[in-house]
């Protein structure tokens, strides 16, 4: 099954890029929200709005009969995007769109080494230089030494240890339990863990707000969906790195909607990180037709 899913980089791909669009989609929402409601409330509440959504899914569930180390997993997994997501939601509200996009390219280092290590998946060097050329893409945005950190860069910073951790365990469960059980199972470990944090400091949002996260649940448990079907379908070396297209849409939010502006090196970098999934992208292609036409010296008559 694993291989199977692995000859389907293509898929992959087009789910990841799917994804992409509907979590710039959550940017944008987040960032119309603003601060008053503090972090954890905001977080809480898309995530349990979020659950009206997971209703169909509930008989797929019924039908599951999760293991204690299945659970323990999911646990480790809601833990880990709880953090993630609280800081997440800090920095939002706090930097550029293009920032928060930019920094969010930290997790797919430590995805992409732990898949190698943990995961057992293969680096091949096409990947890795891909993956070296799409950060340095991502260097030249930031440009470490040449513009002040603040807090929403400190948690964006300190959010990419957990969504990586969680990237990585939701790429095993997807293995083993398929898309609707591990978004589900998401949305459910993420909500108890948030709830506390949010009844310590709770702000009764007005309807608006209220709209405005409502939409946030909807882009994003969309988004999660389809981030599963992606990890199905192609490895997390393939599907990750096209993350870096979220990049493009935020940069494009950002100056055409929050009037950010459009920095030369924000371009620049895309460009290269473009390019370096670009070439990815149809070498994976180019591998799987090798495999699925054989050669004529195969052909037996």
């Amino acid at each position: 099954m694993d291989t199977m899913r692995a000859q389907r980089p293509v898929l992959g791909v087009f789910w990841m890029v799917v994804t992409g669009l509907l979590f710039v989609g959550v940017t944008a929402c987040v960032k119309v929200l603003g601060t008053r409601i503090p972090a954890p409330e905001a977080a809480f509440l898309r995530y349990a709005l979020g659950l009206i959504f997971l209703i169909p899914m509930i008989r797929p569930m019924m039908s599951t009969h999760l293991s204690k180390r299945q659970l323990k997993l999911f646990g480790f997994r809601g833990l880990a995007h709880t953090g993630g997501v609280c800081l997440w939601f800090f920095a939002m509200a706090r930097i550029p769109l293009a920032d928060v996009t930019a920094m969010n390219y930290l997790a797919p280092i430590y995805v992409t080494l732990g898949a190698a290590f943990f995961l057992g998946e293969t680096l091949a060097l096409r990947r890795i230089l891909a993956v070296i050329v799409a950060l340095i893409g991502g260097l030249i945005i930031l440009r470490p030494g040449f513009r002040e950190i603040g807090p929403g860069h400190l948690a964006m910073l300190i959010a990419a240890f957990f969504f990586a951790a969680s990237y990585l365990t939701a790429k095993r469960m997807a293995d083993e339990t398929g898309a609707a059980v591990t978004v589900t199972m998401l949305s459910v470990t993420v909500t108890i863990g948030l709830a506390p944090l949010a009844a310590m400091n709770w702000v009764t949002p007005t309807m608006s707000e209220f709209y405005l996260l409502f939409g946030v649940a909807a882009l994003a448990t969309a988004g999660h969906y389809t981030m599963s079907l992606a990890l199905e379908a192609a490895p997390v070396t393939v599907t990750q790195p096209v993350g870096f297209l979220q990049l493009v849409w935020a940069v494009l939010l950002g100056a055409l909607v929050f009037d950010e502006g459009v920095d030369v090196w924000v371009v620049i970098g895309g460009g290269v990180i473009i390019g370096a999934i670009s070439f990815m992208t149809w070498r994976e292609a180019v591998m799987k037709r090798r495999l699925r036409t054989p050669s004529p010296s195969q052909v037996k008559l």
